[in-house]
């Protein structure tokens, strides 16, 4: 199984690093830029328990979810989301 998360600040967070890549695209002549955001996506792979999948892969959301809270993620700052595929 396979995880993607991506992880962006907070709306009300700066973003340094979103302006630096906005005011560059306009200086590159991409005056429509009117604002950038920057994030991360973290990829993962889940390992399938293989006595018993079906277990792995209803428990594999909540662990994603305290993977992100404990360590990917700086919940005070950013967001984050998860999308899981087979």
């Amino acid at each position: 199984m396979k995880a993607k998360i991506f992880v962006t600040l907070k709306r009300g967070v700066l973003d340094p690093q979103g302006k630096a890549i906005a005011h560059a695209l306009n200086s590159l002549g991409f005056a429509e830029v009117v604002d950038a955001r920057q994030g991360k996506v973290i990829e993962l792979e889940i390992a399938d328990a293989p006595a018993d999948p079906l277990s792995t892969r209803l428990e594999a959301p909540a662990r994603l979810e305290a993977m992100c809270q404990k360590l990917l993620a700086n919940t005070v700052i950013e967001d984050y989301r998860i999308e899981v595929t087979s």
